[in-house]
């Protein structure tokens, strides 16, 4: 009897709910805040519908937090939690509904700006996942990181070497590149806002009344918040003219 339901089992084809490749592809790179570090609830666990995430294998499945768990540098897997690419997923694929979302999510919290210089780990990995993907039209780069570097007066230069390196590598030399603030009246902030009047085809979202849990790291209302709002810088910039 057991036999013939091991064998009935053996037969039953195994069915991949993210194999198709995404229309639209977005790298979502940082420190701490970007991996996500806000507890999650139960429903946080249900899959996203219509948004696809690059895992260890290189290959696309079904969304479900926590969204950095295949990260080729993050730390323990007990630190990911829930972060902006949740509300920015779903909130990206509410708006082009006939269109499939895939994400590339590789944080690592506690990383300076100077980690993610050209030949560095976090960018070489970070390219590896985009090429292991087969290299696939980027929408925009995502980026949420600073709080490691909040008093350093050259992040705005440092920052324009990522942004000329990702651009370099993936042949978009007018790739989207969003870069979002940090909580609190930090002087990196004043560096993130001016993005757009240094770098072009770039822009930055604000944190504006969202909330920490420890002084650094949003809570869940408003990390999902933030990721909205990152959808919203997206489209914006996309839909202007």
């Amino acid at each position: 009897m057991w036999i013939r339901v091991l064998t009935l089992l053996l037969l039953i084809p195994t069915i991949s709910l993210g194999d198709e490749k995404p229309d639209m592809v977005f790298l979502m790179i940082g420190q701490s805040n970007m991996a996500g570090r806000a507890a999650m609830e139960p429903q946080d666990k249900t899959p996203f519908k219509g948004v696809q995430l690059l895992n260890a294998e290189s290959k696309w499945e079904q969304a479900v937090n926590p969204l950095n768990r295949y990260s080729a540098l993050r730390k323990d897997i007990s630190m990911q939690r829930i972060g902006p690419s949740a509300g920015f997923g779903t909130a990206i694929q509410a708006h082009f509904k006939d269109r499939s979302i895939g994400l590339i999510v590789n944080a690592r919290g506690g990383s300076s700006v100077n980690q993610w210089q050209p030949g560095m780990p976090l960018m070489a990995t970070s390219l590896k996942r985009w090429r292991e993907a087969g290299s696939p039209q980027l929408s925009a780069v995502i980026w949420h990181q600073g709080e490691s570097d909040a008093e350093d007066p050259e992040y705005l230069k440092k920052l324009s070497v990522v942004v000329n390196e990702i651009r370099s590598k993936v042949g978009q030399p007018d790739l989207l590149f969003i870069a979002g603030e940090v909580y609190g009246d930090r002087p990196v902030n004043g560096k993130i806002r001016a993005i757009g009047e240094h770098i072009p085809h770039t822009g930055f979202v604000s944190v504006k009344d969202l909330t920490v849990f420890d002084k650094v790291h949003f809570d869940r209302k408003s990390i999902l918040e933030l990721g909205r709002r990152y959808a919203q810088k997206y489209i914006e910039l996309t839909t202007k003219n």
